[in-house]
């Protein structure tokens, strides 16, 4: 479970007056010094560089506190792209890790200078034909198959995933590239979610060093950077523990100094594009105990749904879940709370031993801040939470708006509607 949440109840219950739940609130200070935290570890290698998974978070206000702490974006659409641009990001510090991506694209990319991740070898041609030429620079995803064990249940067995190059495309497309008047190279692969082995990531590494041993042996390609990919896990439960991050630097580090340097490739840039562990912690959804019901089960409804956090509902995913104010009381009650989605997976919670809840109680979700919002839908007409930012110096701010029915029928021609028949 995430820190203690930032605000005292009596802040809180002021906050919603000014802005009604549910909503979404990051401490910022608090991702500052998360982002600082992630860069000291990796600091023992020569050249390291956190390029955050925008998808996790989609929202410039938060980019752009991770671009002053120096890091960059993991994109893996147009509007990422230009997020990312927003913040002032692009060229080294934007990679753009798309699939079945359209030229359109590819072009916005190359034009920005952001480095091009490719996964698929077809994509070569592809991307040649988009732009009338290669880029200077490139990068291509690895999909190791078999060769990778252990993934959890979330990313999947590498084998079945529609991501990334076998090891053998991977040789013939750094050739290909070479041949082509490609200049730098990047290797990169994605093979975890949600993660809280650290030995994990230190096993991805050996295998992608080991590929970029055998890149240079049979093609001559120096690879420049690699992308260890992200899936750095949260301990969403009590007991749970935190991935040690300083552990796995220094033993991707070991692997670093016998197998890199003595190949003649130091110094070689060591990537992440993590975006759970950079702000998961620091976000928290809301809402507010609205309804309760008594039948078969006990259930608290509130003002908030699935539509503002599908990660329970979904993945059947934990999420802690505290009643402000109530932080100390005994947990002698067992609730259903849900949402008022018309689905029966709408439940933020799950025979969940909970204080008393009363109609007009604050309830706070958390471990929020990543893969919240940014994965919100307008399924039964539901508009979604807006998204507040405690600053460093206690302000609260708001950094998005909730949505409106406005924003809803937005793209619909109404007047076309009334003269249809």
């Amino acid at each position: 479970m995430s820190s203690n949440f930032p605000l005292t109840h009596e802040e809180l219950v002021k906050l919603t007056e000014k802005f009604p739940t549910p909503f979404y609130i990051y401490d910022e200070k608090a991702i500052r010094e998360n982002m600082r935290y992630f860069t000291k570890a990796f600091s023992i290698f020569p050249e390291f560089r956190e390029y955050y998974a925008v998808k996790a978070c989609p929202n410039p206000y938060i980019l752009k506190i991770l671009a002053e702490e120096g890091c960059g974006t993991d994109c893996s659409s147009l509007p990422e792209l230009m997020l990312s641009k927003m913040v002032g990001l692009k060229g080294d510090f934007v990679m753009f890790t798309s699939n079945e991506t359209p030229a359109s694209e590819y072009k916005y990319a190359q034009a920005e200078g952001d480095i091009i991740n490719l996964d698929d070898i077809t994509h070569i041609d592809f991307l040649k034909e988009s732009l009338g030429k290669l880029p200077e620079t490139i990068c291509f995803r690895y999909n190791p198959g078999q060769a990778k064990h252990g993934c959890n249940s979330i990313i999947g067995k590498p084998e079945e995933a529609k991501y990334g190059l076998t090891r053998e495309q991977m040789i013939e497309a750094y050739r290909i590239c070479k041949e082509n008047g490609v200049k730098k190279f990047g290797l990169h692969t994605m093979v975890a979610s949600n993660e809280l082995n650290p030995d994990f990531f230190v096993d991805t590494a050996k295998l992608v060093f080991e590929l970029v041993l055998e890149v240079k042996e049979k093609t001559g390609v120096k690879i420049s950077f690699v992308d260890l990919g992200g899936g750095v896990g949260i301990p969403y439960r009590e007991d749970q523990k935190k991935v040690d991050l300083e552990y796995v630097a220094r033993k991707i580090h070991e692997l670093y100094e016998s197998l890199i340097v003595p190949a003649g490739l130091d110094p070689m840039r060591i990537c992440f594009e993590c975006g759970r562990p950079i702000t998961g912690p620091y976000g928290w959804l809301v809402t507010k105990a609205i309804h309760e019901k008594h039948i078969y089960r006990e259930y608290i409804g509130t003002d908030s749904c699935m539509a503002d956090l599908m990660r329970p509902g979904m993945y059947g995913a934990y999420h802690e879940l505290t009643v402000s104010g109530k932080e100390n009381a005994p947990k002698d009650h067992v609730y259903d709370v849900v949402g008022s989605l018309c689905e029966n997976c709408d439940k933020f919670a799950v025979q969940r031993p909970l204080p008393k809840i009363d109609r007009g109680d604050i309830l706070i979700i958390h471990d929020a801040g990543a893969h919240g919002r940014a994965m919100g839908f307008n399924y039964n007409g539901k508009l979604r939470a807006g998204e507040l930012l405690l600053r460093e110096n206690g302000e609260v701010i708001q950094i998005r708006r909730r949505e409106t029915i406005d924003d809803l029928f937005a793209t619909l021609d109404l007047e076309v509607v009334k003269n249809f028949k």
